[in-house]
């Protein structure tokens, strides 16, 4: 694992949802510090804040108090047309709905973020989206929208979308919640496979077959950090 300047910090960071007059806390005073290389999980019970603290480093939503850095820059005190640039150039986000385009097929909701990057030609992209298509095993949909196509194969859309800017950081939120055993095994084989090669990654999840392959394990409990490391023992109980 790599070591110096966080690729992700979190300092003091709380982040409150108002629902009428209520004010409903989701997260709590976290400090987190994400090494560049790390192979992560974010563990705890649903409502513990696991989504939300993935929301916040992926740009998609603000702290309420606190600081957010990813890759050295300050997401507080970035435009919006920062933020945005930021997502595209650095960020891989998996997210548990999908948010897949559904007038684009599978091939085009892979290429989309290249297009946006502006950066590759079309035979270069046209072999990164083909490779990825091939290695998480739904070559033979890339023209299914995703309306025709299952929660697991959308899934497999979702995460070869998300790998293809081969991003410097990847979040992905219950990244395996809809894949077959098999389907699962060979997509984490992928994701370490891109973490050995450098791409830190960023599990929420209940799954013990990510949380046996963590590097480490951060357990939140009703919006706290109750543990930055767990152990083996308590990994096994992660639900």
């Amino acid at each position: 694992m790599a070591t110096g300047q966080p690729i992700v910090a979190l300092t003091g960071v709380s982040k409150d949802y108002h629902l009428g007059k209520v004010v409903v806390p989701a997260l709590r005073n976290v400090s987190l510090a994400i090494e560049p290389g790390e192979f992560t999980v974010i563990a705890g019970p649903s409502g513990s804040g696991k989504t939300t603290l993935l929301n916040l480093i992926g740009c998609v939503d603000v702290a309420s108090r606190g600081q957010v850095l990813v890759d050295g820059q300050d997401t507080g005190t970035l435009t919006e047309k920062q933020l945005t640039r930021l997502r595209l150039e650095k960020l891989g986000f998996i997210f548990q709905s999908f948010n897949l385009v559904g007038v684009l097929d599978a091939y085009q909701n892979i290429e989309f973020p290249l297009l946006l990057q502006k950066t590759l030609g079309k035979q270069e992209r046209e072999k990164r989206v083909r490779d990825l298509l091939e290695r998480v095993g739904i070559a033979q949909y890339a023209h299914h929208r995703p309306g025709e196509l299952s929660g697991g194969q959308r899934q497999r859309v979702a995460i070869a979308r998300a790998l293809v800017t081969q991003p410097r950081i990847v979040l992905a939120d219950e990244p395996t919640a809809n894949l077959d055993s098999h389907t699962g095994t060979a997509i984490l084989d992928l994701m370490q496979e891109l973490n050995r090669a450098g791409t830190t990654f960023l599990f929420s999840t209940h799954d013990p077959r990510v949380v046996s392959r963590a590097g480490r394990v951060v357990r939140l409990i009703d919006g706290e950090i109750a543990d930055h490391d767990a152990s083996a023992a308590d990994r096994l109980a992660i639900q």
